[in-house]
C-alpha cells in the first residue's frame, strides 16, 4: 500500500492536514528546507512519477523507473499556506533545468509537484507563471517543472536512511543548485 492510500484509510478518506509532494533534485537539501517551515508537521523523502511499484533507491538511480526524487510535506494549512511552500519549492533549486540538478543527472532529479487538489494544482500552476517572469529578465529560460495530479502517481517512501539524511549527517551534501532570484515579494496572498 502506497502513503497515499495508507493516508486516506486511516483518515476515512478526509486527512485532517494537507498533503503535498515537491521533486527539487535531489531530496536531502529539500526535506531540510520543509521541516524548518513554521506549519509543517511532517516530511519523508520518497518517489514519485514512475511506473514500478516499491523502487528501491538503487533501482530509481538507474533512471529506468521513471520516478523521481520527493519530498512529502504534511503541513498545517491554518499556519502555512500552500503558497508559501510553493515559493520555498520555486527559490530553493532552478526549476529550469531540465532533469539534473547541479552535478545531479538524471531523469530522478528532474523537477516536479504531485498536487493533491484542484487548488493546489491551480496554484502551482499560477505561481509557475509569477515565477517564470521573474527570472526570464535575468536570463533563464523556460521552466520545466511538471505540474501534475498526485493521485495518479503513488508515493513510495524512501529507504530509512534517506529519511531527515542531513539531520544525521549536518554536513551532508546538499546538492541544491538555485536560481538565487527569489519569489516575488509584493505578491499578494493567491486564491485567497
Amino acid at each position: 500500500m502506497s502513503l497515499q492510500e495508507n493516508d486516506q484509510a486511516s483518515s476515512g478518506g478526509k486527512a485532517a492536514n494537507e498533503v503535498a509532494y515537491f521533486a527539487t533534485g535531489c531530496f536531502w537539501g529539500a526535506e531540510r528546507r520543509f521541516w524548518n517551515i513554521e506549519g509543517v508537521i511532517e516530511t519523508s523523502v520518497g518517489y514519485m512519477g514512475g511506473r514500478r511499484a516499491n523502487p528501491s533507491y538503487e533501482q530509481v538511480c538507474t533512471g529506468t523507473t521513471g520516478h523521481t526524487e520527493t519530498v512529502m510535506v504534511r503541513f498545517d494549512s491554518s499556519k502555512v499556506s500552500f503558497q508559501r511552500l510553493l515559493e520555498e519549492f520555486w527559490t530553493m533549486h532552478d526549476p529550469t533545468s531540465l532533469n539534473r540538478q547541479g552535478n545531479d543527472i538524471g531523469t530522478q532529479y528532474r523537477s516536479a509537484i504531485f498536487t493533491t487538489n484542484d487548488s493546489q494544482y491551480e496554484l502551482a500552476r499560477v505561481t509557475r507563471e509569477l515565477y517564470q517572469e521573474v527570472i526570464r529578465p535575468v536570463g533563464y529560460g523556460d521552466i520545466v517543472t511538471e505540474i501534475v495530479d498526485a493521485s495518479l502517481h503513488p508515493y513510495w517512501i524512501a529507504e530509512e536512511y534517506h529519511q531527515r539524511y542531513l539531520a544525521k549527517n549536518p554536513n551532508g551534501y546538499d546538492c541544491h543548485s538555485s536560481t538565487g532570484v527569489p519569489f516575488p515579494s509584493k505578491v499578494e496572498s493567491i486564491g485567497g
